[in-house]
């Protein structure tokens, strides 16, 4: 099983949210640490962003931040980073973040998260990265995404072959074995874009 050294994650820095969310970040950040993973997230200090930073950073792991300046002049950074990155735009920023972590796992977030998400997704279908990538249904919030995809795989808008490189659950541990395992190859264009294969074969291997 490969050794993941940093992991990117994507998460609501919201401060309404049920406590229960809570739970599952802070669970994130402190098994980042334990399994000697460098946490990359989007700088916050508050909402989710903020419990998962403080857990890792309490559990001895290192933590490294990416905000844009104008985040950084509502207030919402957290000093508490090992390294902080002040960038001026969010594709900046979601830049870094991809470009930084060796996995990426999603926990409840609103429109900024599902941004994040789908352009990683996106970008590893395209062949841009192969690195996996994991989403936790915590409390069943991500129950109607993971539907949508499958719509869209029914609808034949989106591929099966997704399913290989995003994998939804429920427990956090269970999760990072599978970011960690050694099962996630280059995506090949041909099995995971729309179009199909250039070589004009049908159906999917």
């Amino acid at each position: 099983m490969p050794v993941l050294r940093s992991l990117t994650l994507y998460c609501s820095s919201s401060t309404s949210l049920d406590p229960h969310f809570a739970v599952a970040a802070r669970e994130a950040g402190r098994l980042a640490a334990e399994r000697g993973m460098t946490l990359v997230y989007g700088g916050g200090g508050i909402g989710l962003m903020g419990e998962a930073a403080r857990a890792a950073k309490a559990a001895g792991g290192r933590v490294e931040g990416v905000i844009t300046q104008k985040l950084l002049d509502y207030e919402q950074g957290w000093d508490g980073c090992d390294e902080m990155i002040v960038v001026d735009t969010m594709r900046e920023r979601k830049r870094i973040l991809m470009e930084r972590g060796d996995a990426f796992l999603v926990l409840p977030g609103g429109l900024g998260t599902f941004e994040e998400f789908f352009e990683t997704l996106v970008a590893r279908q395209l062949g841009d990265h192969n690195k996996p990538i994991a989403v936790l249904d915590d409390h069943h919030y991500f129950q109607p995404l993971h539907a949508l995809i499958e719509h869209a795989v029914r609808e034949r808008f989106v591929r099966p072959a997704v399913r290989e490189i995003v994998h939804f659950g429920t427990s956090l541990p269970v999760l990072l074995d599978w970011l960690a395992s050694d099962t996630h190859g280059a995506a090949d264009p041909n099995r995971f874009l729309p179009m199909g294969s250039r070589k004009g074969e049908e159906g999917e291997k």
